[in-house]
């Protein structure tokens, strides 16, 4: 995954979006003696839903304030030039030859992009673009999503190419699983895409509809608490998990999990494993939490929203087993706070972030606690984010 910042503060993200627009838009002008395009492209927090999206399932996101900015116009050149400006890297293609690259990184996502749209029989010309973010690194707050989104509605917007919002976000997700070789869902892009201001999309992944429902937090806060770790497993985990979900669902003769109930499975345990057996059982009742967590917000019952986050990130640790020591622990420290209502890992797993439901008078002396707690345990700092939810991906 494409990563914009590397290094963060306590509640410090190295450019307010203001600054960021004005920084990419004066870089792009630099460079290239044009006015730009600019497209802002969220990244998204995932309140709960966790590795359901793949199997048609329901998922509560958000796009949030940490951004990728993107700049971008036709260019005269006979190639095409991305910047990648908080790397400081440069890539120039022929629009004739966008193979993906060994390694490529945040290359292939964009050069991902425009073989999707190229795929569709759609027209482009030479471009040039420039992007930034400051969506934090290793969070799991889906900056590919984000970039990927950004370039797709620049391209189409640039090149009047007549693409819907649906038809973009599975441009993006194709570019994803082609050209960065992961199986997501498409959560990731609908909430970058899709996302409105102080609102979470109750999403149905199989018919790519989503329900906006206004959150009202009263005294409370999302706090995303990020571990600094991302382990190695993660993508070959991601992909296992989701060959046995399917594997499962072709065992049930069903499309996908979704449409599983726990007593369909209890009828076939005795041919899997217990380990396959807990994964759709997690997967099944993980479907049923995100519709309490609807209803929930909908009653504006934060307190029974808080347990359903508890009980999630019971079954990413001992069912779905694609937690790590870190998150548990930053966990279990919420448990044991009177002032977090609940607390779950979020995103793929191993690594990334907690999000908890905090008090919002209590943020500050909660940080510092657990900041000299995670230190003295794991000898790494974590990091702290206060989010706010925004609209989707637009031009500004």
């Amino acid at each position: 995954m494409y990563h914009c910042v590397r290094y963060l503060y306590l509640f410090c993200i190295i450019m307010i979006t203001p600054v960021l627009i004005k920084h990419i838009a004066s870089t792009f002008k630099e460079k290239f003696n044009v006015e730009p395009l600019l497209i802002n492209s969220p990244g998204r927090i995932n309140l709960i839903g966790e590795h359901t999206d793949y199997n048609d399932g329901f998922v509560l996101p958000a796009a949030i304030d940490q951004v990728i900015i993107t700049a971008i116009q036709k260019s005269k050149s006979k190639i095409c030039t991305v910047v990648a400006d908080d790397l400081s890297e440069t890539h120039e293609f022929s629009l004739n030859n966008t193979e993906a690259l060994e390694n490529g990184n945040w290359k292939n996502y964009i050069l991902g992009v425009v073989a999707e749209i190229q795929k569709k029989d759609k027209h482009l010309n030479n471009f040039n673009l420039v992007f930034g973010g400051n969506i934090a690194i290793g969070a799991g707050l889906s900056s590919s999503a984000a970039l990927e989104n950004s370039v797709v509605f620049g391209l189409n917007e640039l090149f009047d190419l007549k693409l819907s919002k649906e038809e973009m976000i599975l441009i993006s997700q194709n570019a994803e699983h082609n050209y960065a070789g992961v199986k997501c869902g498409i959560m990731d892009q609908y909430a970058s895409m899709f996302g409105e201001e102080n609102k979470a999309l109750f999403l149905d992944c199989r018919t790519v509809n989503a329900h906006a429902i206004k959150i009202d937090l009263k005294d409370y806060e999302f706090l995303l608490i990020n571990t600094n770790v991302k382990h190695s497993l993660a993508e070959s985990a991601y992909n296992n998990r989701r060959s046995v979900c399917e594997k499962i669902a072709k065992l049930l003769n069903i499309s996908a999990l979704r449409d599983a109930t726990e007593e369909d499975l209890i009828k076939i345990k005795s041919g899997l494993t217990e380990e396959d057996f807990q994964k759709a059982l997690y997967v099944i009742q993980e479907n049923n939490r995100v519709k309490k967590a609807f209803k929930a917000i909908e009653n504006r019952d934060l307190e029974s929203l808080g347990i359903l986050f508890f009980e999630s990130h019971h079954g990413l640790q001992h069912q779905y087993k694609v937690s790590c020591d870190e998150l548990d622990f930053l966990v279990q420290k919420a448990k044991e706070s009177i002032k977090i209502l609940g607390s779950r890992m979020m995103g793929g797993g191993f690594g990334g972030c907690t999000i908890n439901i905090i008090k919002k008078d209590s943020i500050s002396n909660y940080s510092d606690f657990i900041k000299k707690e995670y230190f003295k345990k794991f000898n790494i700092d974590c990091s702290f984010y206060k989010v706010q939810i925004v609209k989707g991906t637009h031009l500004i």
